[in-house]
C-alpha cells in the first residue's frame, strides 16, 4: 500500500507544483476532507516550496523556512546563486555586482527612511504651528465643563 502511494506521489512530482496544486483544488472541489489531507501531505512532505523538512537529529525542530522571509526580496536569496557558471571572470562579477546593488539597495531604504523622518517632522512642525495660532477664545472654558456640586 505504501508503494502505490509512493509511486503516486512520485509520478505527481514529476509535473512538478503546478500539478500538486491542481490536485489539491480538484481534491476540495470533490471532498473538501481529501483537500485538506492533500494541503497537510504538501506542507508535511516539503512539497509546498519554501518549507522543508529538518533533520531532528541536526537540532532541527522537524520543521524549518529556508528563506521565505522576503527581506529584500530576490537580492537576499543567496541559494539562488550558489551555482557556479564556470566561468570565474562571471562569477567575479556576478559576486560583485550583486553586493553593489545590495549596498545600494540598504542606502535607498535609509534615504526613504530619512524621507518619512522629515515627512513626519514637518507634518508635525505644521500641527503645532496651527495650535500655537488658535486664538484663546476658541479654547473651551474649563469652568463650564466642569459639574457644579449643588
Amino acid at each position: 500500500m505504501k508503494a502505490k502511494q509512493m509511486r503516486l506521489a512520485e509520478r505527481i512530482d514529476e509535473y512538478g507544483k503546478p500539478a500538486w496544486i491542481a490536485l489539491m483544488v480538484l481534491s476540495f472541489i470533490v471532498f473538501w476532507p481529501v483537500g485538506l489531507f492533500v494541503l497537510f501531505y504538501m506542507i508535511w512532505s516539503g512539497r509546498m516550496g519554501c518549507w522543508r523538512k529538518s533533520a531532528v537529529a541536526d537540532g532541527g525542530t522537524g520543521f524549518a523556512m529556508p528563506d521565505c522571509t522576503g527581506r529584500a526580496g530576490r537580492w537576499h536569496a543567496p541559494y539562488r546563486f550558489t551555482r557556479k557558471s564556470g566561468n570565474r571572470a562571471f562569477d567575479a562579477y556576478r559576486e560583485e555586482t550583486l553586493k553593489r546593488l545590495e549596498q545600494e539597495y540598504e542606502e535607498f531604504q535609509a534615504f526613504l527612511e530619512k524621507l518619512r523622518h522629515a515627512r513626519d517632522k514637518a507634518e508635525f512642525d505644521q500641527f503645532m504651528a496651527e495650535r500655537a495660532q488658535k486664538p484663546a477664545d476658541d479654547e473651551p472654558d474649563e469652568s463650564e465643563d466642569k459639574p457644579t456640586d449643588k
